[in-house]
């Protein structure tokens, strides 16, 4: 039996996750067309409200919100600390989400002074940057960094899958996790946009008050050049990407002093920067000239 069929029985005797729903859907296949019951990943307008003020529409995964809310604060440069989200108030409206956040006055006046609109899809990292300097912000180098035993990120990629309730289900959802250096996955999010994963990540990591040198990330979407600048953002130091990452990711994670590896799988990996906190017994081949 096929996955998609398992999943289409699954969805029949289990309770979805939030962020799932139950759809008919017409399957064509092999001259035979079947009605079925289908699970489907949630993708909705999320509204960023700070102090009564709209800033930032989100195309996302309504779960985790108030993981969402305090992450995307965070990465996005908005408050210094968790502390300064003095409330979180997530309010359904007729065309989405409002996330009603409460931040301190100077705060809200500097978001004010950015001038920024925000309107984000789920491929989408730089809508509404008006200008050059406001589309690439660099993160300030880190201070606390951490060395990862291979053996620890092969683990939590084999672990990964399973953590993945709502991917299960629906096939449709990048997934941000974080995991100790024995390669455990201590929690993880989902989304339809792998920013919005990751900013959910970073907001439950704060709520839980996990201290990012005592791990690393794994994510299942491409490293592109925001997730390294809201993971360094966030002081996480070693990001490992399941897809490759783009060319400004790698320069910003040099810079950063962030190890940031792609390509990574069951049988190896790719290490793009910092491959000094990668612990492993191979010695390295230089290319042939």
């Amino acid at each position: 039996m096929r996955r998609s069929e398992m999943r289409a029985l699954d969805v029949e005797a289990a309770r979805l996750p939030s962020g799932a729903v139950v759809r008919e859907v017409e399957r064509h296949r092999n001259g035979e067309v079947m009605r079925l019951r289908d699970a489907l990943t949630e993708e909705v307008p999320i509204a960023f409200v700070y102090n009564q003020r709209p800033h930032a529409v989100m195309m996302a995964t309504p779960a985790d919100l108030e993981d969402f809310a305090l992450g995307f604060s965070l990465s996005e440069g908005i408050v210094d600390s968790a502390a300064q989200c003095a409330s979180i108030e997530p309010i359904e409206a007729l065309a989405g989400i409002e996330l009603h956040i409460a931040i301190p006055d100077d705060k809200a006046a500097q978001l004010e002074h950015r001038a920024r609109e925000l309107v984000g899809r789920t491929g989408c990292g730089l809508c509404g940057a008006q200008t050059l300097d406001a589309a690439v912000r660099h993160p300030s180098p880190l201070t606390a960094v951490i060395a990862v035993p291979e053996a620890g990120m092969q683990r939590a990629l084999r672990d990964m899958a399973q953590n993945q309730a709502i991917n299960a289900f629906t096939g449709a959802v990048h997934a941000a996790a974080w995991a100790d250096l024995s390669g455990h996955i201590v929690m993880l999010r989902e989304d339809v946009g792998r920013h919005n994963a990751l900013d959910k990540l970073i907001g439950a990591m704060q709520r839980a008050q996990i201290d990012p040198g005592t791990g690393f990330l794994l994510v299942t979407s491409r490293a592109s050049f925001e997730m390294v600048v809201k993971a360094a953002t966030a002081g996480i130091g070693f990001m490992v990407a399941i897809s490759a990452p783009t060319a400004l990711a790698v320069a910003l994670a040099c810079d950063a002093g962030m190890t940031l590896i792609g390509l990574a799988r069951a049988d190896g990996y790719c290490v793009y920067a910092h491959p000094e906190r990668v612990l492993c017994d191979r010695s390295t081949t230089q290319p042939s000239q």
